[in-house]
């Protein structure tokens, strides 16, 4: 069971999506898992052939156990995985074994998975929008899938007290989990902070001019140059890219920025866009959004909540002008943008209106100090005034 966040004790197996003797490769989604905030897709990390399943669905399973044996590439079958283990000794004289019998021919795979609901794409995101437990939904389509229409129908049917426990209940969960990550960033981690105002406007002047080139559905957010802003700003500013374990920071040399995203009824988690100060804005965009899509469809996968090196977070669209985050344990810095707002700005001897931003930095003072923060920031700062360059 992976690590998927440091509010992260245990997980539910859901189902698998794989079954034994299927080969599987690193990054292919193996099993589904339930957490307290989120339905996520488990990643293979390695690659080989599916020798024994060690978990069965339903199983609440803490984190570190072993959920399944896969024999790598060139490796030997496994005596756990080629045969069962011996039965336990009881002291009494053993029953001798009946005459062996042609074993029968193993039963054929069903065509779901058990456990699993028949449901296309488009309805599980409807059911999501509408806050429809397709759990509880009947599938009128072709042999049992839910469709569109059931979700419909259910959505527009009176929701049983039960149901709604069982929403609060999650959330209850959820707010749990976060509490208990928040409160051990604040006990562990020695916080610095430090903020300071960047001039917008080459930023938002380019970002429009390139808008009116691009079709809607192409069109970028701002939000995405401050991240990418700040995917460059850590290659200046290592130390901020990094991890605290066993009692000491551990760089990391890919930079995988999370971007907090808040879900639909409360919460909110920051999956990690992969190697972000390699990608373009147009992918960054489109990642993005898809990111954001997939958060609050409940279809993140595991290496998105465990891969996170910094996080950003921006509450502008809320009206904030500033935020002072709480560092998302293991990492040691979380950076904030506020609202882009107009303020009296001095430019060559003149006062006169600008769209500004306030970006801050929370820190662990383990392993940086104000200096080296002050330097990440003013390299953020130099970077959004050639929006071009990104």
């Amino acid at each position: 069971m992976p690590t998927l966040g440091a509010d992260m004790s245990a997980g539910t197996l859901v189902a698998w999506k794989k079954k034994p003797g299927d080969h599987v490769t690193r990054g292919e989604v193996i099993a589904e898992v339930e957490t307290d905030k989120a339905a996520i897709d488990v990643e293979v990390f390695t690659s080989g052939v599916l020798e024994k399943l060690l978990v069965q669905p339903g199983e609440k399973v803490p984190v570190g156990t072993v959920m399944a044996i896969i024999r790598e590439e060139g490796q030997p079958v496994s005596v756990s995985a080629a045969a069962p283990l011996p039965p336990p000794t009881t002291g009494e004289a053993p029953v001798p074994p009946p005459s062996p019998v042609r074993a029968a021919p193993p039963p054929l795979p069903p065509a779901v998975e058990p456990g699993r609901l028949k449901i296309s794409p488009s309805a599980k995101q409807l059911a999501t929008q509408l806050g429809v437990d397709t759990a509880s939904v009947r599938g009128t389509g072709p042999g049992g899938a839910i469709t569109r229409e059931d979700i419909e129908r259910a959505a527009a049917e009176p929701t049983p007290p039960a149901e709604s426990e069982a929403g609060s209940d999650r959330m209850a969960r959820m707010r749990q989990a976060i509490a208990a990550a928040m409160a051990r960033s604040k006990r562990e981690i020695p916080h610095y902070y430090l903020g300071g105002m960047i001039d917008m406007s080459r930023a938002m002047a380019w970002l429009a001019d390139e808008n009116q080139k691009r079709a809607v559905t192409d069109r970028l957010l701002y939000g995405v140059l401050l991240i990418k802003a700040v995917a460059l700003a850590l290659r200046e500013v290592p130390e901020l890219n990094a991890v605290w374990k066993e009692g000491q920071a551990a760089r990391s040399q890919a930079i995988h920025v999370g971007a907090a995203i808040s879900l639909r009824g409360g919460g909110l988690v920051a999956p990690a866009l992969h190697d972000t100060d390699r990608q373009s804005l147009d992918e960054l965009m489109r990642r993005f959004r898809d990111l954001v899509k997939r958060a609050r469809a409940g279809t993140l996968r595991s290496s998105e909540l465990s891969d996170p090196t910094i996080t950003v977070t921006s509450l502008g669209e809320q009206g904030v002008e500033t935020v002072f985050g709480v560092i998302y344990p293991p990492q040691v810095a979380l950076v904030g943008f506020g609202k882009v707002v107009e303020r009296p700005w001095v430019a060559q001897g003149q006062v006169v209106a600008r769209p500004v931003v306030t970006a801050t930095l929370s820190a662990d003072h383990r392993v940086t100090d104000g200096h080296r923060g002050g330097l990440f920031l003013a390299a953020v700062d130099r970077l959004l005034q050639e929006p071009s360059r990104l």
